[in-house]
């Protein structure tokens, strides 16, 4: 039964505590600990009880390991370096292409998306690895950071992407049809990236440097040594097909293709010479990167569980279906809040607050939950590129400090092209879910 006066003081106590800076886990904890303890009567007891139940439950559940272990085999493979060989040797390769280094990051990019699915590390490991390079042979800036900010996007998409792996806990969803439910739109958005780029290299050319970066001499790459791109490409090859593969043809679970990839991605790292302490620091690293995460997911299922006690979720669900509104005004207004709130948030708190609101009303509207997720996910990432406070946008300027004469908004403006593109492959999946669902439906 929905109940009035706790929905209200359930959603107004989360926005007060989330307006006023406190953590978004904690905020959750305790606007779910009062609502439930409303709607008992005030029953501190009850509260105990779920409370402990809700962090038992979640913590004892073995897919929930998948997190820390994919995040630790991005963290190996990131720490070897292999990424930036393959990044070397794919710039050295595409030679007389115009705009080669840009279109050498958005393929970067995606292959740095297989490893990591964190798409605020590849912007802040891209910052490091392509833009002193673009910037050497005399990019525009703003366009050479804005290919940086724009192709990170690609980090949440292309599996194993933690957003995925989140999507799937929230909504009991199968992880590994999410993951494969990326593969065909991740090589969509590629795609319309690099033609974007390739496009800008010819009707201008002087942003990517009037073409000099086309002009490759044996100098150029001189550093590149053929032995470690070849063992990096072979390492993150095996990944791929290891791990992914294993996962989509029921080999084994999204958990043990996971461990399998940690495994696989320290003995990358150790080929490369990674030393004792550095393998402690990844291992650390780690540990203060996915332990939020997963206290994150204690409170949104007790949050879940509080807005199902009230009855909120399903009464949203009936006025927004009531209202008579075409599906696509519904789930563009959907996509509109999620643009809304990537501008001031992470995306996984907006994923906690949102999705187990909005997946049942899509699927009810009958969309395809699998489409429906690749398009959610695509939402949330082009929040992270929405000005004026775009999340992507800061991680990149904040990494290259040195360049004070690129502001922020200058960053944003080079950026925009890839945020309409993103906007046009959620359009494109939305009116063709088929580009979402078939991999899925040819696997499972």
């Amino acid at each position: 039964m929905f109940d009035v006066d706790v929905t209200i003081v359930l959603i107004v106590s989360l926005v007060v505590l989330v307006g006023i800076g406190v953590h978004i886990a904690i905020a959750l904890g305790i606007a779910s600990a009062l609502g439930i303890f409303l709607v008992t009567g005030g029953n501190f007891a009850v509260v105990q009880k779920m409370l402990a139940s809700t962090a038992y439950e979640s913590l004892r559940d073995y897919v929930f390991a998948v997190i820390p272990l994919f995040m630790l085999m991005g963290e190996f493979i990131a720490k070897s370096g292999a990424v930036t060989d393959v990044y070397k040797a794919i710039n050295r390769g595409l030679k007389r292409l115009p705009g080669r280094l840009a279109v050498a990051t958005v393929l970067g990019n995606a292959i740095f998306s297989f490893v990591t699915g964190v798409s605020i590390a590849s912007a802040a490991a891209f910052s490091r690895i392509a833009y002193p390079q673009m910037k050497r042979f005399g990019y525009h800036k703003g366009f050479a950071l804005g290919a940086v900010a724009g192709s990170s996007c690609l980090g949440m998409l292309i599996p194993p992407s933690v957003l995925m792996i989140v999507w799937g806990l929230l909504t009991e969803k199968s992880i590994g049809q999410i993951f494969l439910a990326g593969v065909l739109p991740g090589f969509l958005l590629v795609t319309l990236f690099i033609l974007y780029v390739l496009g800008m290299a010819i009707l201008k050319p002087d942003t990517v440097g009037g073409g000099r970066d086309a002009v490759v001499d044996d100098t150029d790459d001189e550093d590149l040594d053929s032995f470690a791109v070849w063992t990096s490409a072979i390492g993150i090859i095996s990944v791929v097909v290891a791990v992914l593969g294993g996962i989509w043809f029921g080999i084994f679970s999204p958990t043990e293709g996971a461990g399998a990839g940690a495994v696989i991605g320290l003995v990358l790292a150790l080929m490369k010479g990674m030393r004792w302490h550095e393998l402690v620091d990844c291992v650390l690293s780690v540990g203060r990167t996915s332990a939020p995460i997963l206290l994150l997911l204690i409170t949104a299922a007790l949050f879940s569980r509080s807005l199902a006690m009230t009855g909120v979720a399903n009464a949203i669900q009936d006025f927004i279906l009531g209202t008579g509104l075409q599906p696509w005004m519904i789930i563009a207004a959907m996509v509109g809040i999620w643009f809304l709130l990537g501008m001031v948030i992470d995306s996984i708190s907006i994923m906690l607050l949102t999705v187990t609101i909005f997946e049942p009303i899509a699927v009810a509207l009958g969309y395809d939950p699998i489409a429906f997720a690749i398009i959610g996910i695509l939402a949330i990432e082009a929040g992270l590129l929405t000005p004026p406070f775009g999340l992507l946008v800061y991680t990149v300027k904040s990494t290259i400090p040195e360049e004070k004469d690129v502001s922020v908004m200058q960053i944003f403006k080079s950026s925009t092209p890839y945020w309409i593109i993103i906007l046009i492959c959620m359009v494109m999946i939305a009116i063709f879910p088929q580009i979402a669902t078939y991999l899925p439906k040819l696997v499972f």
